[in-house]
């Protein structure tokens, strides 16, 4: 046998034996998460006025929760007011203006509790955890996640680039109360 194929053979299998995939965690410990019943709603004003829910998102580096939050979003019709992102009759999600904020905190508080003049409150009627990828992929949206971590659009959505692609941006207030 040729010797430069036999090390052609040997490099190939060497290399291929050192790629390594990324470790995908379906499931996160809840444990991680803070439950709805400790944030405060209160803290929060529309302008930017209020204080960062200083929390972390047990799921803002895992791609497979934001892929499931993406999901998410259009199951539980969020496109409805959000449009896929861009806004229509609630505000868009893709920009730098982010009336009560856009640490994960601050979202997860809007989804679960809710806002005045139009944002219902799911608290009680999405588990927790869906919860928590709907504030990842809302974040990503926003390109605040990793862009390893961040989803692609969908083939039918041609309106923006991935979120994976996407800079983040500067949140500004919105200067406007609902």
């Amino acid at each position: 046998m040729n010797p430069g194929v036999v090390l052609i053979a040997v490099a190939f299998v060497i290399a291929l034996g050192s790629c390594e995939r990324e470790a995908r965690r379906f499931n996160e410990p809840a444990a991680k998460s803070v439950p709805a019943k400790s944030m405060q709603l209160s803290e929060i004003r529309a302008g930017g006025a209020g204080e960062a829910l200083p929390v972390r998102n047990p799921y803002e580096e895992n791609a497979y929760a934001v892929s499931q939050g993406q999901r998410l979003f259009t199951w539980y019709n969020c496109t409805g007011c959000h449009g896929h992102g861009g806004g229509g009759s609630g505000p868009a999600l893709m920009d730098d203006k982010w009336i009560y904020g856009h640490e994960p905190g601050n979202i997860y508080a809007t989804i679960v509790q809710g806002r005045p003049n139009g944002m219902p409150a799911f608290g009680g009627k999405i588990p927790e955890a869906q919860v928590w990828q709907l504030v990842a992929y809302v974040r990503a949206m926003g390109g605040f996640v990793g862009k390893a971590t961040a989803t692609s659009r969908p083939d039918n959505m041609k309106a923006a680039g991935p979120e994976s692609t996407r800079d983040a941006q500067t949140p500004k207030p919105s200067g406007t109360n609902p």
